[in-house]
């Protein structure tokens, strides 16, 4: 499989923020994000081997692990590296942008599921029937880049009884939505979501690769 980067570091966002996490990142994404930070993914990375995946993982020494991109759904070697690191005891999330089946994870996995919205250019490439294949343990995240978008998720949490299923999440687009202004529409409502920032960012330059 071809891996883009594996490093330890505070994870930043879920439910699992502040937790020391080892991140595993796979290179490749066929969506193109108008927010997306990790355009340095699309591309670079070398081809790695589960066993050569494993050894770094257990090198870094933490007990929870994400893999995310890109995109990882898209290398079939994702879903033997996901239950052999399950069956090692560790915890795994698997971070994929809702736009390829979920349903051949491992059931152990916690999936973290990007539903795009309007404002990121790609919600048409959500794959709906995901949502029923949703677990308890399961987060759903929205990256919001305005009001519109606000609405817009807020409608498919209704629609699809979201909140019932698994947490929601609500995610600015960092340097573009204000979290205060996203706090707001939050409180107004109410909405059946947890609102969440990058931390990572804001310990580190938002730039900052590896952390």
């Amino acid at each position: 499989m071809k891996i883009n980067e594996i490093y330890r570091s505070i994870q930043g966002e879920s439910t699992h923020m502040g937790r020391p996490c080892i991140f595993v990142r796979t290179t490749g994404c066929d969506l193109r994000c108008s927010w997306c930070d990790t355009a340095y993914a699309f591309y670079e990375g070398r081809e790695m081997t589960i066993d050569q995946v494993m050894q770094q993982v257990e090198h870094l020494g933490s007990s929870l692990v994400e893999i995310t991109g890109g995109e990882p759904l898209l290398q079939e070697e994702i879903y033997p590296l996901t239950t052999r690191l399950l069956d090692s005891g560790f915890e795994v999330l698997v971070e994929t942008n809702g736009a390829h089946p979920i349903e051949s994870m491992d059931k152990r996995a916690k999936i973290i599921l990007d539903l795009k919205c309007p404002g990121s250019g790609m919600s048409e490439s959500i794959r709906w029937e995901n949502l029923t294949h949703l677990k308890k343990s399961d987060e759903v995240k929205f990256v919001l880049a305005d009001r519109r978008d606000f609405h817009w998720a807020s409608s498919v949490i209704f629609n699809h009884s979201l909140s019932a299923k698994c947490t929601v999440l609500f995610s600015p687009v960092f340097g573009k939505l204000d979290p205060q202004d996203l706090a707001q529409w939050i409180l107004e409502r109410p909405s059946p979501v947890r609102l969440q920032v990058q931390l990572h960012k804001y310990i580190w330059h938002p730039d900052k690769r590896g952390v």
